[in-house]
This record gives C-alpha cells, structure tokens and sequence, in this order.
C-alpha cells in the first residue's frame, strides 16, 4: 500500500488523499468558538454570477455565513431568512452562525455538463478556508471533483493561510487544463486595527506568509487590499507586501454606505473608525478618505515600480485568465 500525500501546514503534517469512503464520517460540529453550525441541503451549489461579479459565469459557496465575521463584510447584507431566525436577525448576529451546505459535493457531483473554460468565482458570500473547513474538508471535497472531473478557470477567495493545504488541488486543475489563482485578502499593516475590524481572522502577517508560499508553490496568487484599512506605514506596508513574490494586487477603499451590491459596513464600523481617526462621526469619512488617498498613493508607486500590477475595485476583480 502506498504512503498518503503528505504537505505541511504551519507545523502540521496534513493528508492530501481524498477521504476513505468506506471509514466513518467526520463529526458534525454544531458549535466551532461562538459560531452555532447548521446544516442543510441547498438548491444548487453553481449559482449564476450577477452584479460585483458578473464577469464570471459562477459562483461556488460551499457556506452560507461566515464564521470571521469582519466587521465591515458586505455579504452580511444578503443574509437571509432560514430556520429559527430572521434576515434581519442572521445579519444582527454575522459571525455567529454558520449554515454547511450538506448536500454540496453531491450536487457537484451529479452535474453531467462539464465545467472546463468555466468562470468559477469561490466564494462570493462566505470565506472557503472559515475554521469549520478544517474539520469538515467541504471545500476540499469540491476541489477534488473540479480537479478530476473539469478544468474550470477557477479564482479562489479567502482571508485564510489555509488555503495553503490545497496547493495540489490547485496544480491538479492547471495540470489538466484548467487555470487557477488564489486571492488572498491582506487589509492593513496594524494588528490593533486588524483586531478592530476582523476580530476572529488569521493575523495579516499570516496571510503574507501563505501568500508568499503559494508563490514558492507555483499558484498564481493575489493580493487584495479590500478594503485596504487604516495603514500604520505605507512604505513598510509595500515592502511587505514585495516581499511575498506575488506580482498582482487589487485594492479598494474601505466604504461607509449601506446597500446591495455595495461594499458596505455595518453600524459598528463607523465608531471603530471614528476613535482609530480621533475624529468625530461627521468628520470619519472625509479624514479616512484622505488617509486612504495617501497610503493608495504610496502603495501603487511602489508595487509599479517593481513592476507590479495594481487593480481597482470591480474591475480589479475581473476574470484573470
């Protein structure tokens, strides 16, 4: 019998083979920290691009919610009613409740089409590397399928350095024909702002070592700066940033309205901002935005310098291949 593919994560030696189906399920967490998890069967795990991401031909969440709860994220805004809770509500409590699409690789599964030169954009409303990935392996599972059924061109979004344990899954894809980048979000160089605004993520230095992995793996990697957050030194910021090997970036700022399909923030936000700035609410967004205006300035004339390229908002996003 053959040893497993093993690969290293953070000091841990993980198994790359796909699971056992004869062995037991994993168990089914139903509480991961101050995330309730819930499954339940969803209607279809390929759901049609629209609006932000339009661009694509789908979207692939193998979750709905989010167990780092950021407290600016936009996809709280598309929470709806489920179960025992309220839209309202499951908005009210983001970063609190987790749903697992249970059904999600047998809906993969089942498609006949095949997927290959498909836009695939993962994920656009949840992380696919949230902490409930570690012990149920969901994403993975579907990896699995993209990468020995279809050769999908598939951009893969997360705040996560697990995204690391897929490096095989990845070259896989590209192996047979598909294409892939990871997109990795970095948002600011100050952990205090950090803990302010996304209090249960991977530290940004983290993520800047997976990116920089990533690259020493061979996938095509992205930083994006979205929002790009109070920033403590922009040309330290860059230089870290340089430092991963990655040569494509996006950034945006961080935005204050409500509204679908905008990146908006919630309530809290804006207070957070308000005592990081020393200014009152009616003087946050002109002061932000000229903090933002500066470090953006700064930035891009490093990476371009370097020869790097440096998109914006939605057309940043846009399909990379």
């Amino acid at each position: 019998m053959t040893n497993p593919r093993q690969l290293t994560l953070f000091g841990e030696s993980v198994s790359s083979e796909p699971p056992d189906p004869t062995s037991d399920p994993p168990p089914r967490p139903t509480r991961l920290g101050r995330a309730a998890i819930e499954y339940r069967p969803a209607g279809a795990i390929l759901t049609k691009a629209t609006g932000f991401m339009e661009e694509y031909d789908f979207t692939l969440n193998p979750y709905s919610g989010c167990a780092f709860g950021c407290t600016y994220c936009y996809a709280a805004f598309f929470s709806r009613a489920s179960g025992s809770m309220t839209g309202a509500e499951r908005r009210d409590r983001w970063g609190r409740w987790v749903q697992v699409k249970e059904n999600a690789v047998r809906l993969l599964e089942k498609r006949r089409k095949r997927l290959d030169g498909t836009l695939i954009y993962m994920s656009s409303v949840t992380d696919p590397y949230q902490p409930i990935e570690r012990k149920l392996k969901l994403t993975r599972q579907l990896l699995e399928i993209l990468a020995r059924r279809h050769r999908p061109k598939l951009v893969v979004q997360t705040r996560s350095p697990d995204v690391v344990r897929d490096a095989d899954l990845f070259r896989e894809i590209e192996a047979n024909g598909g294409r892939v980048q990871v997109n990795l979000t970095v948002t600011t160089d100050d952990e205090d702002v950090r803990k302010a605004f996304e209090p249960s993520c991977p530290s940004n230095a983290r993520r800047l070592a997976a990116a920089r992995q990533l690259v020493e793996e061979g996938i095509q990697s992205c930083i994006t700066m979205t929002p790009l957050l109070l920033v403590r030194d922009a040309k330290e910021f860059a230089a870290s940033l340089l430092a991963t090997g990655v040569e494509k970036f996006i950034i945006q700022p961080f935005h204050f309205q409500r509204g679908k399909f905008v990146a908006g923030t919630r309530d809290d936000a804006l207070a957070i901002v308000a005592e990081k700035l020393r200014r009152g609410r009616g003087q946050v967004m002109p002061r932000y935005r000229d903090h933002y205006n500066q470090a953006e300035h700064v930035i891009r004339q490093r990476l371009e310098r370097a020869g790097c390229r440096l998109g914006e908002g939605k057309d940043g996003f846009n399909p990379p291949f």
